[in-house]
């Protein structure tokens, strides 16, 4: 059989805000780099090593007939979550500002939830393919899934690491629902997965100072509302067309992480709103041709794996956009494609390679 071309548009639009990405990276990163380890392209470099590794890796699962990670499910399931519990254990997990997220030695550092993302992905689409008309039933279809689910959320939680679990909780709900999932169930897990995630907010003074900074920002602004109003303020200098690029004043020490968890808050101040629209009209189509591949694709793996990846990529956009721009509280999200940081770069150009591989078998014009 010989398969099509990949999706154009796709391929496209992730090469392009993976440039844009760079440019950007090097633009809100260089003072805090030369200031920190006295070289200003210091976080360029890794963003181009990541970027570049990446990209290999993506042609290759482009390539690699994604029907073959079936057979891989357990071994992946079984690897995620033993890296999930070695990040945990003091002298492997790297501990960075409070949180042990990492393994890795010196400078060269790996985030086990980045891969854990994927590997549910993985595991529930070829569980829930394998299941069939089972997953109407709750004990039969459904509670299995929920098993490993919570034990994946448990070990990211104790990271802590809250905006992946959400994520990945918020993924799983929605590939239930793709694979035929009782409606009932899906809204009671829901429900409950609100619930628990309304008590692990209030249960850590952190979060709750967030939350309560989050409706009143300038209340406590030199706490809990820092991040929020620094954000405002890049974002409302930019105007429509933007200070120009290079020219961003909060990057100097005054905004948190502008090189990954707020770097949209620089574009913004740069590149103006014209800049930033841009910017979200090309997440916008690439999820909208995302889930036409799911919807085209050859089998429900295909289908499932297809809308698990473009539902991943899509709430993380989603969610660091709405966190900069202070429509939910605060929480560490990067922004797929541009932000620095290499495993998550390495990992979503991984999806985006076996998406591409999905799209060669539909039927998706």
């Amino acid at each position: 059989m010989r398969l099509k071309p990949p999706d154009f548009y796709i391929l496209f639009i992730v090469l392009l805000l993976l440039s844009i990405g760079i440019i950007m990276v090097f633009s809100s990163s260089n003072v805090r780099a030369y200031y920190d380890y006295g070289d200003s392209f210091y976080f360029l470099k890794r963003q181009l090593l990541w970027c570049f590794i990446g990209i290999i890796a993506m042609i290759f699962f482009m390539n690699y007939d994604y029907h073959r990670l079936k057979q891989y499910e357990e071994i992946i399931v079984i690897g995620m979550i033993l890296l999930l519990i070695l990040v945990l254990v003091p002298g492997i997990g790297k501990i960075v500002n409070d949180a042990r997220r990492w393994i890795g030695v010196g400078s060269l550092t790996f985030q086990p939830s980045e891969l854990a993302k994927l590997g549910m992905i993985i595991y529930l689409a070829a569980g829930l393919e394998r299941k069939g008309d089972k997953i109407k039933s709750f004990s039969m279809g459904v509670l299995p899934f929920l098993i490993v689910l919570a034990v994946v959320c448990a070990l990211i939680l104790k990271e802590p690491h809250m905006s992946a679990t959400v994520i990945i909780g918020a993924t799983t709900f929605i590939m239930l629902f793709i694979a035929g999932a009782s409606m009932a169930h899906i809204l009671g897990l829901g429900a409950v997965g609100g619930a628990v995630a309304l008590a692990l907010m209030i249960s850590k003074p952190y979060r709750l100072q967030r939350i309560t900074s989050f409706s009143d920002p300038w209340k406590n602004s030199t706490e809990g509302g820092y991040h929020i109003i620094q954000s405002l303020y890049a974002l409302g200098s930019g105007g429509f067309w933007g200070l120009g690029l290079g020219k961003s004043r909060q990057k100097f020490f005054y905004l948190p992480e502008p090189q990954t968890d707020f770097i949209f808050s620089v574009i913004g101040e740069e590149l103006g709103f014209l800049g930033a629209s841009i910017i979200i009209i090309l997440f916008m189509v690439f999820i909208w041709r995302g889930y036409i591949i799911a919807a085209n694709a050859p089998d429900l793996f295909g289908k499932l794996t297809a809308a698990g990846i473009t539902t991943i990529i899509a709430l993380q956009f989603l969610i660091n956009v709405a966190v900069v721009t202070a429509s939910v509280p605060v929480t560490g999200m990067t922004l797929p494609f541009i932000s620095y940081g290499g495993s998550s770069l390495t990992i979503t150009l991984v999806e985006v390679g076996i998406l591409l591989n999905i799209s060669r078998f539909a039927e998706v014009k």
